[in-house]
């Protein structure tokens, strides 16, 4: 198992100063992976990036939102053309970076929508996902489908729902990313979520946040369920720590989720925290 954390515990963007920071911090702090926001992934310097990685002993994965504009699941041809560039342009960094799973909500947009997803828009989304995943299997990387919560997604909330997409979409490096945040508002068990993924073979990474986004043990996630179904079906996988305050995270990024308070002033603190939280009950 490896333990990552999310780059805007650290940073709101992404430059030769904030990458050193990031990356040195994660170290520092005793993870082995660091979670790139790749938002913008044509601002990244990969290259500077890979180094920094490698300087650090750090290892990488790559998640992303897409927006209205950029909605695969949308109706929308010119949103769904520009949806696949990004989405491509995240892979090569993923590629680049010398990571191995692209992940978060790259089958929609990360907004409330006013309407339930349509078929043509989920065709959508099923075929530039399939091309992706076809693209994404040339350099070893697998893609990760963050399902969400009601209010930031309206294509799977759930990880049944979300089995059932990778399904329709048939490719096998395509795998369910479940996140505590979201299955504590949706999932009617969180460890029988779990143990669903574990057994078809789709559960392919893990994000542990918080309730409120804060300090993991200080909300209402029901921890020990969580953490002792992951223990129970062997997951071996990656686990990363996801948190927000609008102390530090991008402004396009806080208005998506709603970080309109400041949940933490002391990032180290919080990572040196949740990291000692995961080794004691995971023991990883």
């Amino acid at each position: 198992m490896k333990i990552g954390i999310h780059s805007m515990v650290w940073v709101g963007d992404w430059n030769a100063d904030a990458a050193r920071e990031a990356i040195s911090k994660s170290a520092e702090t005793g993870y082995d992976l660091i979670e790139l926001s790749a938002i913008a992934p044509e601002t990244f310097d990969t290259a500077l990036t890979a180094k920094l990685l490698e300087e650090y002993g750090l290892e990488c994965s790559a998640s992303l939102g897409l927006g209205p504009d950029t909605d695969i699941s949308s109706e929308d041809d010119d949103a769904v053309a520009r949806g696949r560039e990004r989405l491509h342009l995240a892979l090569n960094l993923v590629r680049d970076c010398g990571g191995t799973m692209l992940c978060g909500v790259i089958y929609g947009a990360l907004m409330k929508y006013s309407h339930p997803a349509t078929e043509r828009g989920l065709d959508n989304s099923r075929r530039v996902l399939a091309e992706l995943a076809d693209k994404a299997k040339e350099s070893n990387i697998s893609l990760g489908l963050e399902f969400c919560n009601r209010y930031e997604t309206n294509v799977m909330n759930t990880t049944a729902q979300t089995l059932e997409f990778i399904k329709s979409i048939g490719r096998d490096n395509i795998t369910a990313h479940l996140d505590t945040y979201h299955m504590n508002i949706e999932e009617h068990s969180i460890a029988g979520a779990i143990r669903q993924a574990a057994a078809a073979g789709k559960l392919g990474y893990v994000h542990v946040g918080e309730s409120h986004r804060g300090q993991l043990g200080t909300g209402s996630i029901n921890w020990t369920e969580f953490l002792g179904a992951l223990k129970e079906v062997e997951y071996d996988g990656i686990v990363t720590f996801e948190s927000f305050s609008s102390k530090v995270v991008h402004s396009t990024f806080s208005n998506d989720l709603a970080i309109w308070r400041n949940l933490w002033d002391d990032n180290v603190e919080l990572a040196k925290g949740a990291r000692q939280f995961i080794r004691e009950h995971l023991g990883a």
